[in-house]
């Protein structure tokens, strides 16, 4: 796949043609959902979170919130195991929290298949060959999503992922996303160990406790 360029047209109208069938398909289930994060979390009910795109640049994530907004007595979150409720880890298992993610795919801001979208902050901790993942659109799932997820280091996800930048195909797409379906089934690699979701991504070889709502 060509670095630094759009899509191709047939990944492109893939992406539209099963997204949009999908939302029609699960829109009761997405209502379902939705009331039920509403009735857990309260509003609102989807999480919205500005992540890098294709290049970096930023847009909007969309996805069902799966914590509370629970703080300390000085007004600090409190960490995400203490926040994330027993429906928020259901919906992560399952992986429906990120179906709000398919209203970022009709938008051309993401693609069925691609490195999974990160947090803003992470740009500038990549070396020149982890931010290559950003050569082409973030995914609802990845080449690293179906190798393991969050179980893998940080640096074998970016490794995973610059390897689907340089081996896209159709069908490598394909695979993955009826692998994922599988991993999905399985409720492998939902977490990585002793955490809630992931730790923080500080920069290869550096380490944190640090922990927000992202769900790689």
């Amino acid at each position: 796949m060509p670095h630094d360029k759009a899509p191709p047209l047939c990944k492109r109208i893939f992406d539209l043609v099963v997204s949009l069938v999908l939302i029609v398909l699960l829109s009761p289930l997405l209502l379902v959902i939705a009331l039920l994060v509403y009735f857990v979390h309260g509003s609102p009910v989807i999480f919205r979170q500005q992540r890098p795109g294709f290049q970096g640049k930023p847009f909007i994530c969309y996805k069902f919130r799966t914590m509370v907004d629970r703080r300390d007595e000085k007004g600090q979150l409190l960490p995400d195991e203490q926040r994330l409720t027993r429906l928020g880890r259901i919906l992560r298992s399952t992986s429906l929290d990120e179906l709000p993610e398919l209203i970022n795919v009709l938008r051309g801001e993401m693609s069925l298949v691609g490195p999974r979208p990160l947090l803003m902050q992470y740009l500038d901790r990549y070396t020149p060959e982890q931010a290559r993942r950003h050569e082409v659109l973030p995914g609802i799932t990845g080449w690293a999503q179906v190798n393991g997820r969050n179980s893998l280091s940080w640096e074998d996800k970016f490794r995973l992922d610059v390897w689907y930048v340089d081996h896209w195909s159709f069908w490598l797409d394909l695979k993955i996303l009826a692998l994922t379906i599988i991993k999905v089934i399985r409720r492998e690699g939902i977490s990585q160990e002793g955490f809630a979701t992931a730790e923080e991504f500080m920069g290869s070889g550096k380490k944190e406790n640090g922990e927000s709502e992202v769900n790689p």
